[in-house]
């Protein structure tokens, strides 16, 4: 039976496999989308191997807590369609699981950890075999809090942003949550301008006098000018000087007060500063099949 371009290019987003494997299979499961799958997957640990220089930056992040405990981590796979498949979700939770028990301090330390028989390499070799599409976990951070302090986690748009903040002496969920939220919303660089490097600074400084000496303004004014362009500048990428996204006449430290402090943000935007391979698969596989 003829196999048609659109099954080829839909089994090759189910599979991640070549368009040519994709149409081979097919044809010998006589156009059966299911059968063929098996067929790949049979040569999983073939295309495991064959995976290894693709870019995988779609996935998900995602935030578990322990106790005293939370852990933030992004997985990635190569398209959406793998990210949504049941076992790719467990091998994320799993992952959370024992990057809570274990807390490695590195991502290759990470993957010698172990869950049961398997380590965390072991699991994504399985499994990428198995789907014929690069798996990996890309980043993480194991986070530790003291009883007085509380967590705040929220993730956005299921799993494509995930941000974790710790409070320091409070008990107050609901802030640190809110916190959370409006870190994932305006996507602050650093809690506060204490944390920003010099150099960054320094730079801003340098642009911002040539603007201002390019605009004709006098030498007396410039520093005064200046003073307000870094308060600006600050507002933007610190958290605590962000107007905060429920109440905007408050900046996230007002809304603090002065015992509460955030002692640690991470926040992980799914894919950041990965390029995407983007392509036409009905498009290609009707030009490599004619």
């Amino acid at each position: 039976m003829s196999v048609s371009a659109s099954d080829v290019a839909k089994l090759r987003s189910m599979t991640g496999a070549g368009m040519m494997d994709c149409k081979k299979a097919l044809d010998e499961a006589e156009g059966d989308l299911e059968k063929a799958g098996e067929i790949l997957r049979k040569k999983g640990i073939v295309k495991a191997a064959k995976r290894t220089d693709k870019v995988a930056a779609e996935g998900t992040t995602q935030i578990k807590t322990d106790g005293n405990t939370a852990v933030i981590l992004e997985v990635n796979s190569e398209t959406d369609f793998v990210a949504q498949n049941e076992d790719f979700r467990k091998l994320v939770s799993d992952f959370a699981d024992a990057l809570l028990a274990s807390k490695p301090q590195t991502v290759e330390q990470a993957m010698t950890e172990k869950i049961g028989d398997e380590t965390l390499q072991d699991r994504l070799n399985n499994l990428t075999a198995k789907i014929g599409e690069k798996i990996s976990l890309r980043r993480f951070a194991v986070v530790e809090k003291d009883s007085s302090d509380v967590f705040g986690a929220y993730s956005h748009l299921g799993g494509k942003i995930s941000v974790l903040i710790l409070l320091k002496n409070s008990d107050h969920a609901g802030l640190a949550t809110d916190i959370a939220m409006h870190a994932a919303a305006s996507n602050p660089k650093y809690v506060s301008r204490d944390q920003v490097p010099a150099e960054l600074v320094e730079k801003e400084k340098e642009i911002f006098t040539e603007q201002l000496k390019q605009q004709g303004k006098p030498e007396a004014a410039i520093e005064k000018i200046l003073t307000g362009k870094l308060d600006k500048f600050y507002s933007e990428i610190c958290l605590l000087e962000q107007p905060f996204i429920k109440d905007e006449e408050k900046t996230v430290q007002k809304l603090l007060g002065e015992n509460i402090s955030i002692s640690k943000m991470e926040r992980f935007e799914l894919g950041a500063g990965l390029v995407k391979e983007t392509t036409d698969f009905a498009a290609e596989v009707e030009a490599q099949l004619k």
